[in-house]
């Protein structure tokens, strides 16, 4: 799996996208790793792009769980962007669609964090 991080808006959106199986050890690791980067720069804002997944196991639903319980632990949000069908059923049955806020496109992504902090 390969991992890609950057930041847009003076910093203030952190993205992450991901491109392969998301299935644990090292992959899981480098995901961890980098939401927690983020998370100690101060960001609060997290768009994970899985777009390019094809596959997730149950350390790949972990991953994103932590993600997830970190950004909420320090008052942040995560959105997901992307999800194929496969893995949209695995989060319905896993009742994981109620955690995540899940997008279509980036841009849809990224304008709730900007129409967020504009009503707040």
């Amino acid at each position: 799996m390969a991992i890609k991080s950057k930041t847009i808006q003076s910093g203030r959106i952190a993205i992450i996208e991901l491109k392969g199986s998301l299935v644990g050890d090292r992959d899981t690791d480098t995901l961890r790793d980098t939401v927690a980067d983020f998370i100690e720069q101060g960001n609060k804002c997290l768009v994970i792009d899985l777009q390019r997944v094809n596959y997730m196991n149950s350390s790949g639903i972990g991953a994103l769980i932590a993600a997830h319980a970190s950004y909420a632990r320090n008052a942040g949000q995560v959105r997901l962007v992307g999800i194929s069908k496969n893995v949209q059923n695995l989060f319905v049955i896993t009742k994981l669609i109620d955690t995540f806020e899940v997008f279509d496109s980036m841009d849809d992504a990224i304008q709730s964090f900007v129409s967020t902090k504009s009503t707040t």
